[in-house]
């Protein structure tokens, strides 16, 4: 999950402007995302798929500022 264009990434300018202080140039974007891995059991990949989509519009993310993916998690 990551924030959508144009919403304030805090984190991500500082990290930039410290990229830069610290003599490491040409960075031209740096940008955070947030990871959960959630792991179900007794569930198909499709009935996992569905309670993961649950989980992000219910809970984890908010639409209006998040981009989101879903993916199995690779081991």
């Amino acid at each position: 999950m990551e924030l959508k264009p144009g919403i304030l990434d805090a984190e991500a300018e500082s990290v930039q402007k410290s990229l830069a202080l610290l003599g490491i140039p040409h960075v031209d974007r740096v940008t955070t995302a947030r990871v959960y891995v959630l792991e179900f059991t007794g569930v198909d990949v499709e009935a996992a798929r569905g309670l993961a989509e649950q989980a992000v519009e219910r809970l984890l993310a908010n639409p209006v500022i998040h981009t989101v993916s879903i993916a199995p998690h690779a081991e």
